[in-house]
């Protein structure tokens, strides 16, 4: 049976430092160490799959013990996981810094990721599917395939322009339905598309745009549903309609931050299957599976499941 959801992206193993707080250049800390499974574009499909959405993954790894720990992960996740090995990459990692207020500090090596091919994403999966979600953390050009695949087979498209790269192909967008950037990406997008005007914006000065304003930032992209995540504060959406923000989950003690957006991003996606393409509800949805994220370490191991996500949003 083909899956409603199929994320390419990036699998990656996550080596957590736990600290008290981040060292100073030069400090050596004592810290607290944990290895798993991460990558946002494998993140994003445990989310999904979590939430009892039927989901693929495609992406890659290399040849070594991490590419056995991806595979033995997604079959246990109930993922359809297809994963190209790249003998000659090593599979991709992630040092993560974790201080004692849940923030968090990230170095990834791409590692196979890097060398996804657009070969490698086959169009009997794409064209069967609901919506295809993709990120900015494996090969540009097989992510860029992706989404015109998925465009020409008349599938939704879900760009997380995360992590954001220099070398990131702005007419990307010409093939996205759904842009889902942070407070630092869309910064980020903001200073690539109006480089006279927000040449310096720098990600705290956007809370302080208004609401208006923000939309029609937005509508300046010309993607169909933008919705920019804001940590704590829930999250904003624009559509050629309308705009509204949609806020996130309270009475939560945060732990760890890590992979808060790649929740939110599969929530988001199985909202948007679940609730008839309604982009209210999904955000909704998307934001309590991104609160109940933080409420525990790790990132793919964090994710909730749907029982704690129904219970928190009161669904039957």
């Amino acid at each position: 049976m083909a899956s409603s959801i199929v994320v390419i992206g990036s699998y990656v193993q996550d080596l957590t430092f736990h600290l008290p707080e981040f060292p100073k250049p030069g400090q050596t800390l004592i810290g607290k160490f944990q290895s798993g499974p991460g990558g946002k574009g494998s993140n994003q499909a445990v989310a999904a799959a979590r939430t009892g959405t039927p989901t693929t993954f495609i992406g890659a790894t290399g040849q070594d013990a991490f590419a056995g720990v991806a595979r033995d992960f997604h079959k246990k996740e109930g993922i359809d996981s297809q994963l190209a090995i790249k003998p000659d990459d090593a599979t991709g990692t992630a040092g993560i810094l974790v201080n004692q207020h849940g923030e968090n500090e990230i170095v990834v090596a791409l590692g196979a990721n890097a060398s996804l091919t657009p070969s490698d994403i086959l169009e009997e999966i794409i064209s069967k599917t609901r919506i295809v979600v993709t990120q900015l953390e494996c090969n540009l050009e097989a992510t860029n395939h992706a989404l015109k695949l998925a465009r020409l087979n008349g599938v939704t498209t879900l760009l997380n322009p995360a992590p954001m790269r220099d070398d990131f192909p702005i007419e990307m967008l010409e093939n996205v339905d759904i842009l889902v950037p942070n407070e630092t990406e869309f910064a980020h997008l903001l200073r690539t598309k109006f480089p006279d005007t927000y040449g310096s914006i720098e990600e705290n000065a956007i809370q302080d745009i208004a609401q208006e304003a923000l939309h029609e930032l937005c509508r300046e992209f010309e993607v169909p549903t933008f919705i920019i995540t804001l940590g704590s504060k829930g999250c904003f959406v624009s559509t050629a309609d309308s705009y509204f923000q949609t806020e996130s989950i309270k009475g939560i003690d945060v732990v760890d931050t890590t992979g808060a957006g790649d929740a939110f991003v599969g929530g988001f996606a199985s909202g948007l299957i679940n609730f008839d393409g309604d982009i209210k509800k999904a955000s909704e949805y998307g934001n309590a599976v991104a609160g109940l994220s933080v409420t525990r370490r790790g990132t793919a191991p964090a994710m909730p499941y749907k029982d704690d996500i129904q219970e928190v949003m009161k669904l039957d």
